[in-house]
């Protein structure tokens, strides 16, 4: 090495030793016979001090460095004067004072500053080599880089085997639409980049190999936004011989491990447990953000005790009536509240309805509820004077939905939402949900996921034609199947699989899955649980997700090197891009393109 240490691993304790640093200019100051430059590496910042006391020829070079020249510089380390420290730096009570300056390279002018934070994100992935300079973005990636490395300690000393799959692999309707990659040596014929190892890692426990994990690539060909990637990284792992509760208790230790090593966080396990329907009715969403309270509330059974037409009809036709309650917004003026309804109409909602606790009871819609009433709506959601409670009605999917976001934006706004790290599992999902466009039921989860071991034999003696509503005893068949939520986003989801070939069987009748269907599709699968296949089962995380929560950024982009834009491209390489018609040819492709 050229250097004896990173810039910001100096301390008190190399007082007096001569060194050789390398790094970045991040800033420069002249102060008239002293130049100091901020020199910057991964590891920090050390001030530099050249004076032309200590080295004419390193204080004259000095004055022709600008911002990101790299430079190599020797010197002192000393202790910086008594009033000049830095206690925002780790290295602030030093000083190296140069006598030799040796500049590796010149930096063009910068399309930003490495410190400006506000620059447009489209600039920043176009530049992604200098935005990566920013001490954040290198703390966000060194610490993915330490919790991929506890995850596979942990899961190492647990014997786990880590396994590669196959990154081209068969098409498989599992969501998304695929990225298909066409085969030169099978003409008219395509491989799909994974969207999970599936299909593989239940063929790893059917091989025996019992405990297999992956840090993996998969690919999705759907819609993106801030914390979803075409191409995204799972911790993919599968245990044989298991229920839910050995998943479950392994993931909270490898998340005591991570938290522990990595922030020096102490979690507290087991972590809290709600079922799939308990967490739909308390906030709206399968997904919940515990940090705050402002839960949904049941309000029907009140509402019918009025003549407010709206709650009325929407209990009339089998809908719901919820409520939440803002606290202290009572002041709201009537142009915010209308503002606040905007809101809840762009979610789906018809409207929403409001009053105000505030001498009594203020809204348009107090007129149709008798005193009494409004006292107990109040006393439900905990209401107090100042308080404004916020009712929605319509479908329950609706219902839910709105409220669900409309808790979020006020937990938001009204700084509700706790500091830390808070851990959900929701748990007993359905094993079905009925698709209302094509009147029939779709997998909750994925094919593979297992009914409730009570549930199987009253699935297997279902006649499918007879049972096939929304209000069957299908819907009502609970799946073995289990999230992890941290802090209100989904960080990885599980199950128990189906190792029987009859009740596999029995679900793709269900899906309307011909057996020749599920013979191309999944044959492979199908075939490998004729021979023996034991009870399995696991969970993929979301590991950008996962480590954008851990250091703090709204975005995943800002915790994966080179990230993709909404629009799947990548703004500095100029992915995606077009080929040559000579590679087109050897794939025997063609292409149609839209008239533009």
């Amino acid at each position: 090495m050229i250097r004896d240490k990173g810039c910001g691993e100096l301390r008190e304790s190399d007082i007096g030793k001569s060194m050789t640093l390398c790094g970045w200019v991040f800033r420069r100051r002249d102060h008239g016979g002293l130049i100091f430059i901020d020199l910057r590496d991964r590891s920090g910042i050390l001030q530099i001090v050249f004076s032309p006391d200590v080295s004419g020829d390193a204080h004259k070079l000095a004055h022709e460095l600008r911002s990101e020249y790299v430079i190599s510089v020797a010197g002192e380390v000393r202790r910086r004067p008594e009033g000049t420290e830095n206690p925002n730096l780790p290295t602030g009570l030093v000083e190296m004072y140069a006598n030799k300056l040796d500049m590796l390279n010149e930096s063009a002018v910068l399309p930003f500053s490495i410190e400006d934070a506000d620059t447009s994100e489209n600039l920043r992935l176009k530049y992604r080599y200098l935005d990566l300079r920013r001490p954040e973005m290198q703390r966000n990636l060194i610490i993915r880089h330490k919790v991929t490395k506890v995850i596979r300690d942990y899961l190492d000393e647990k014997d786990f085997i880590e396994i590669e799959t196959p990154m081209l692999t068969k098409s498989t309707p599992e969501g998304a639409r695929d990225y298909l990659v066409p085969s030169r040596l099978n003409p008219g014929q395509f491989y799909a980049l994974p969207q999970s190892p599936q299909i593989f890692k239940q063929i790893l426990m059917v091989s025996g190999f019992e405990k297999y994990f992956q840090i993996v690539k998969c690919f999705r060909d759907e819609d993106l936004r801030a914390d979803r990637q075409p191409e995204f990284t799972q911790v993919d792992l599968e245990m044989s011989f298991v229920d839910r509760k050995d998943v479950i208790e392994t993931i909270e230790d490898m998340m005591k491990m991570v938290f522990k090593d990595v922030l020096d966080i102490k979690l507290e396990t087991p972590f809290e447990r709600l079922s799939f329907k308990e967490s739909m009715e308390r906030f709206g969403n399968d997904k919940p953000d515990m940090r705050f309270g402002m839960e949904l509330k049941e309000m029907a059974d009140l509402a019918e005790k009025g003549s407010f037409k709206v709650f009325l009809d929407a209990i009339k036709s089998g809908g719901r009536v919820k409520a939440i309650n803002g606290k202290g917004m009572a002041g709201l003026s009537r142009k915010e509240i209308d503002t606040l309804t905007a809101e809840a109409i762009s979610y789906g909602a018809k409207g929403l309805a409001w009053i105000k606790v505030k001498n009594g009871f203020e809204s348009p819609i107090t007129k149709f509820f008798p005193e009494e009433i409004l006292r107990q709506m109040a006393h439900r959601l905990e209401a107090e004077e100042g308080d404004l409670m916020l009712f929605v009605a319509d479908k329950g999917k609706i219902v839910h939905d709105v409220l669900s976001r409309i808790r979020l934006e006020l937990g938001k706004r009204l700084n509700l939402i706790k500091p830390g790290y808070k851990f959900v599992w929701i748990t007993d999902f359905p094993l079905l949900e009925w698709n209302d466009e094509e009147e029939r039921f779709d997998v909750m989860h994925h094919p593979f996921t297992s009914p409730m071991d009570e549930d199987i034999e009253k699935l297997l003696s279902l006649n499918i034609s007879e049972h096939h509503t929304p209000d069957s005893e299908l819907s009502r068949i609970k799946a073995k199947a289990y999230d992890i939520v941290l802090n209100g986003y989904e960080i990885g989801g599980g199950s128990i699989r189906i190792h029987r070939r009859d009740v596999q069987r029995k679900m793709f009748e269900i899906l309307r899955i011909s057996e020749k269907d599920a013979k191309v599709k999944f044959g492979f699968l199908l075939d490998a649980l004729e021979y023996g296949a034991p009870p399995h089962g696991g969970i993929a995380l979301g590991l950008d997700r996962f480590v954008m929560i851990m250091v703090g950024a709204s975005s995943i982009r800002d915790v994966i090197a080179f990230p993709k834009t909404q629009k799947a491209s990548c703004l500095m390489s100029g992915t995606p891009s077009t080929v040559e018609p000579k590679q087109l040819r050897e794939l025997y492709i063609k292409l149609n393109l839209p008239e533009v």
